[in-house]
């Protein structure tokens, strides 16, 4: 049966938004009730389109498919592309309770039923009421998308509910230790082609002690990994927020947590979400923020923000514009510590490429965290690189990697990197305000000696061979900063 949509242009609180004409199932004893509803969205289009259905009781499960015209486009213009979610009867409310599912472009049809539903999707009771599948065109083609949505519902009596369980949040017997992560990582929940055990298995071949699932826009996948962690490797949760100006990590929230993504930098949304996710216990951090994909550059600003993911998967320019941006903030006394995460989807993407190390309490959710808010951390390629720095002043004090030595600003203090597994031939750099003030090739160790008042901070680099001088050959490690002057002079943490 094909329905002709009906279009009501309403403001739902979030970004403009087209509502479609509703779909109503009428109630029968058993078997299956199909509607199909077909349209056109022409070029600027809403963000979202939504289709009601009106389930009637009695439903144990839904089925949705849809399809999309991609028509050939000229040179440099964009084709279609259409994403697809669903929300239940609790409505559709920015920050709500509805939300049960998203798959974007990964998926051409999904199932939801009380025990089981297709990744991205949260299982659970198919209560009566106004659902919602949520359309996003992510781009249309000039002559416009046309799309087709098959909505089927089967009635009968709904199977049991499974219980979730969700991974712990220590790992035994682990101390004070520099430990290796990888925070940004998709698997078969949103669109990575791997399974979480697959994902475990290599992140436990990369040399990590720890890793955060972070779907795209979903929540669903967090009771997949409650087998999968040890004591070996810690398993947090999270969500890559996935908006039309830009993605962040809600990183390490507590289980079950889902954060919205249905708005853009101008509706001047995402402090209430950054606040949600601290509120949950995680971290915000924008991801790949020079990225060009469309809707990957951020554009949200990092006043909000915990940390930066500077460095996302093999290094290109992209991350060479990041790591510049996050350093000339530096300079101006604004500091978001950097991590460097591998967002690997599928094969041959590395898990653990980049990973960063965090120097912690202990081996569990609470003091990776506090690790990583601090900026006590560095960056490193894989796990066969280890990076030691720090300074030192006269009277023997230290500080190490996101922390200060509070010294006179004449005083002498020494600088020492000293790295293991250093690339053939590469390059070891120390940065500060000014720029690159001391290198080395060819050797693990560098020392320089400066005082508070030629470098406010110092940070490390380590570089593979140049293949196109005078650029920097690509990074193999970069740390976090440590701040040289007088206490009063703190830049901490957090400060934008």
């Amino acid at each position: 049966m094909t329905e002709t949509t009906r279009r009501a242009l309403l403001v739902t609180g979030a970004a403009t938004a087209l509502t479609l004409g509703t779909v109503s199932f009428a109630r029968a004893d058993g078997g299956d009730l199909t509607r199909t509803v077909s349209g056109s969205l022409p070029p600027g289009s809403p963000d979202y389109v939504y289709l009601p259905l009106e389930l009637p009781r009695g439903v144990r499960e839904l089925h949705v498919a849809y399809g999309y015209e991609r028509p050939p486009v000229p040179a440099g213009t964009q084709g279609n592309a259409l994403d697809i979610g669903l929300f239940d009867q609790r409505g559709t409310a920015l920050g709500g309770r509805g939300f049960r599912g998203w798959s974007g472009g990964a998926r051409k049809e999904f199932f939801v039923r009380a025990d089981d539903a297709t990744p991205g999707y949260v299982a659970g009771p198919l209560r009566p009421g106004l659902w919602h599948v949520v359309l996003a065109p992510y781009t249309v083609a000039p002559q416009g998308l046309a799309y087709t949505v098959t909505v089927t519902v089967r009635l009968g009596p709904d199977a049991p509910a499974v219980p979730v369980a969700y991974p712990p949040e220590r790992a035994r017997g682990r101390g004070r230790a520099w430990y290796r992560g990888d925070c940004h990582l998709h698997t078969v929940y949103s669109d990575g082609r791997r399974t979480p055990a697959e994902v475990a298995a290599l992140a436990r071949a990369a040399g990590l002690d720890f890793l955060t699932a972070t779907e795209h826009n979903t929540h669903a996948g967090h009771g997949a990994w409650a087998g999968l962690a040890g004591d070996d490797v810690l398993v947090l949760l999270g969500e890559e927020v996935t908006t039309r100006n830009g993605h962040v990590l809600a990183l390490g929230t507590d289980p079950g947590t889902f954060v919205d993504w249905r708005y853009r930098a101008r509706e001047n949304r995402f402090a209430h979400f950054a606040r949600e996710i601290r509120r949950a216990g995680g971290l915000v951090v924008p991801a790949h923020p020079q990225a060009g994909c469309i809707g990957c550059t951020w554009k949200f600003g990092f006043g909000d923000a915990d940390a930066v993911e500077v460095w996302n998967g093999p290094y290109t320019p992209d991350d060479e514009v990041a790591l510049a941006g996050w350093d000339a903030a530096l300079a101006r006394g604004r500091w978001t510590p950097a991590m460097g995460n591998s967002d690997a989807h599928r094969d041959p993407d590395r898990v653990g490429g980049p990973q960063t190390v965090v120097l912690a309490e202990e081996l569990s959710r609470a003091a990776i965290l506090d690790g990583l808010r601090a900026g006590r951390s560095y960056v490193a390629e894989s796990s066969a690189l280890s990076v030691e720095f720090g300074v030192t002043d006269g009277r023997g004090r230290t500080a190490g990697i996101g922390e200060r030595l509070a010294v006179p600003a004449d005083e002498p203090v020494t600088v020492r990197l000293h790295v293991t597994g250093a690339p053939p031939g590469g390059t070891l750099r120390l940065v500060t305000d000014q720029g690159v003030l001391r290198t080395a090739q060819d050797t693990d160790t560098v020392a320089w000696t400066t005082t508070a008042a030629y470098a406010t901070y110092v940070r490390a680099e380590v570089r593979h061979p140049a293949t196109t001088p005078p650029l920097p050959g690509a990074l193999a490690a970069f740390t976090n900063p440590v701040f040289l002057g007088p206490a009063g002079q703190e830049v901490r943490p957090g400060t934008r």
